[in-house]
């Protein structure tokens, strides 16, 4: 939408003072909650406000429409910009931000995702709000070129100078330039002022030149002036071939001034507390910027019967969208049918038992089974891997498609190169864009560079798949560097960490043999709510023990842990582990059998966070009081000491891997059916 040339006057001044009641509001929120960000706020102003009212593409009284536009803020300390701006458009009224920060309202000092409000994705920690732009920007190709340009839309972000510096800049600027994203545009507010210092303080490089080398098209304009704003988002709509960086050179706390009435704009101060606690004056400020002092928390009624008109020609201009839609969908029932069945995101229907799967076979190589399947099977599905497809196996998934290329976004795989947070960011922007499964693989011991992602995953409650393979120490020769330890306690952790909607926040599933890892993908697919992990091993696993169908046995790991071997009688000792670990109990038990008449029960915990939600009764035919238990884990021994308890024993390592083959490990460390024997053998005489 743009304005008529003949309204170009009266717009353009209708369009200053919107700009200037978004700066009005951003500062009163935070004078008055006592807290919070104002001077950026108040130089972005002009941005949204153009962008909202003459370019952004939403239907108000359909906040979720599939072919929306979206907006993904990256700084999310400039969260009362995006409220103002909001307001504006009838999403938050002045009591919402007149409770900026306040307990339960719905204006938090950083944005959390609330889609029906007009919030696409929670952001805060600086550099994944644009990065997840990547990946809806990724979402709208693939699903383009499925069904055609009729739904094509744009992703927006608008980013900060904190967040051009973040690590993950370089990866999201890379793969966006690389796969020629001229759906994406973000906008920089290079206001050159960072929290505590200038940015020629800590930086010398030129942003322009580096996303040019990238392989985007970079304009650079005064981002205080509307009129360049406009020209700038006009020409990189029409861009066909690259992503659009426009540099905006804005000013910090523009308007703002102090007691005096001099000018208190750009200053460092004004970053990160209210006007008043940096040296300026609200009330002069506001009185600067047209407003009343004694009423910050007004829409001025030009501009309110502006933004009436603004929405008005928004609902009808995705109406006339909605029925071109509804055109194709009377044209193409099959293609209708499947594209409304995508956005559902409803647990595909899959027959996991028909999965063949080897016998004896790594977890990884019994996922990549699962993978080929869901390749043929899953139609909106985009896999990716840090550079390791053809050592995670998720080459599996790619054997059965083709990658993501520029110009062609037919395949489903995505090569996202060597940049674990970049890819874990990416997906969260996939699975929040909507219609399309999100799952991303490489080394378990690399989850420590994906832990914000999968933070912000778990918060936002998206149901990314993280593939994490090579579980453990046995890694081997690689050392200590890739072999994880640490890792799966910390992952577990998330388990005990509830979201907002009072579920586990993550599921984590550590299979013990290939029908367990079938298992897992199963529970994982189906786990429609929050972010799965699923943490595979290098090596080969020899199968448990089954009575006759494995995978039926198998499919109790869908209550976090079942019974793998029960005694006939009450048992004398419960061994208990998850993954490769179980193999290991069970071979033990055969030698412990052998020396005598134990009564041994072995339990395969899949995850105990699932475990813990079941009922009592289950929990305690599983794991019985007061029996001794042992656990074996190949990670910190915290990792199952909440199961064994306060009488029995978590066996694991204290500390870092060495290089060195994988069964050697296992001997020198303890993870052998002879050591199981011994360490029963010492809990029992307790």
């Amino acid at each position: 939408m743009e304005p008529k040339e003949m309204d170009k006057q009266v717009e353009l001044s209708v369009t200053d003072m919107a700009s200037d009641n978004i700066r009005i509001l951003s500062a009163a929120m935070v004078e008055k909650a006592k807290s919070g960000h104002p001077g950026g706020a108040m130089g972005g102003a002009d941005f949204v406000n153009v962008l909202f009212s003459e370019f952004l593409n939403f239907d108000p009284t359909d906040m979720k429409w599939a072919n929306r536009d979206r907006f993904f803020l990256d700084p999310g300390h400039m969260s009362p910009m995006l409220y103002s701006i909001l307001s504006l458009t009838g999403n938050y009224s002045m009591d919402d931000l007149k409770n900026f920060r306040q307990w339960g309202s719905v204006t938090p000092g950083h944005p959390e995702v609330d889609q029906d409000r007009g919030v696409e994705n929670t952001s805060g920690p600086l550099g994944q709000g644009h990065t997840m732009a990547v990946g809806a920007a990724i979402t709208e190709r693939f699903l383009c070129s499925r069904f055609g340009e009729w739904m094509a839309h744009k992703t927006y972000t608008f980013i900060s100078d904190g967040g051009i510096q973040e690590e993950i800049a370089q990866g999201a600027g890379r793969i966006a330039g690389t796969l020629g994203l001229s759906n994406l545009i973000m906008f920089y507010d290079a206001n050159n002022i960072q929290l505590s210092t200038k940015v020629e303080e800590v930086t010398c490089e030129d942003t322009a030149k580096k996303y040019e080398a990238w392989g985007w098209y970079v304009i650079t304009i005064n981002g205080n002036d509307a009129g360049e704003i406009r020209a700038a988002l006009k020409a990189a709509n029409k861009e066909t071939e690259r992503p659009t960086l426009i540099i905006g050179k804005t000013l910090m706390g523009k308007g703002a001034v102090d007691a005096d009435g001099c000018s208190f704009e750009n200053m460092v101060s004004t970053h990160g507390q209210p006007l008043g606690a940096a040296g300026a004056s609200l009330a002069k400020t506001i009185e600067n910027l047209g407003g009343k002092a004694e009423e910050p928390f007004q829409i001025f009624p030009e501009v309110e019967a502006y933004y009436k008109e603004v929405l008005a020609k928004k609902t009808a201009a995705a109406a006339v969208k909605k029925a071109e839609q509804a055109e194709w969908a009377k044209a193409n029932p099959e293609l209708a049918s499947k594209l409304e069945n995508f956005f559902k995101m409803e647990a595909p229907e899959i027959d996991y038992e028909a999965i063949a799967q080897k016998e004896g076979v790594a977890t990884r190589a019994a996922s990549a089974a699962v993978l080929a399947e869901l390749a043929n099977k899953v139609d909106n599905m985009i896999v990716s891997s840090a550079d390791l497809s053809n050592s995670d196996k998720t080459d599996g998934f790619l054997k059965q498609t083709k990658a993501l290329v520029k110009g062609d976004f037919s395949g489903a795989f995505l090569q996202a190169g060597v940049a674990e947070l970049t890819m874990a960011s990416i997906c969260n922007g996939i699975a929040l864009h909507g219609g399309v499964w999100a799952a991303c693989a490489t080394f378990f011991v690399f989850s420590d560079y994906m832990k914000p992602a999968v933070r912000l995953s778990a918060l936002m409650e998206v149901p990314v798949k993280y593939i994490w393979s090579h579980d453990a120490f046995r890694v081997g020769e690689d050392g200590p560097t890739h072999q994880p330890i640490e890792q799966e306690a910390q992952i577990r952790l998330m388990e005990q960490i509830k979201n907002h909607s009072g579920e586990m926040s993550l599921l984590a599933l550590r299979p013990a043999d290939a029908l367990e890892a079938s298992v897992a993908w199963k529970m994982a697919m189906e786990n429609t709510k929050t972010p799965t992990a699923l943490i595979m091993s290098r090596q080969n696993i020899k199968d448990l023990p089954s009575k006759g169908n494995r995978y039926e046995e198998a499919l109790q790991a869908q209550k976090g842990a079942y019974i793998v071997e029960q005694p006939t009688s009450t048992p004398d000792i419960i061994l208990l582990a998850s993954g490769s670990e179980v193999s290991t109990l069970v071979a033990g038990a055969e030698l412990l059998r052998a020396k005598g008449n134990l009564n041994i029960q072995i339990v395969s915990v899949i995850s105990e966070g699932l475990f813990r939600q079941q009922s009592a009764e289950y929990q305690a035919e599983v794991l019985p009081a007061g029996i001794p238990t042992l656990g074996l884990t190949a990670g910190l021994p915290v990792t199952l000491q909440g199961l064994v308890g306060a009488n029995g024993k978590s066996v694991g390592l204290d500390h870092f891997g060495y290089s060195a083959p994988a069964s050697v490990l296992d001997e020198k460390f303890g993870f052998t059916a002879e050591n199981v024997v011994k360490e029963v053998l010492s809990l029992l005489q307790k």
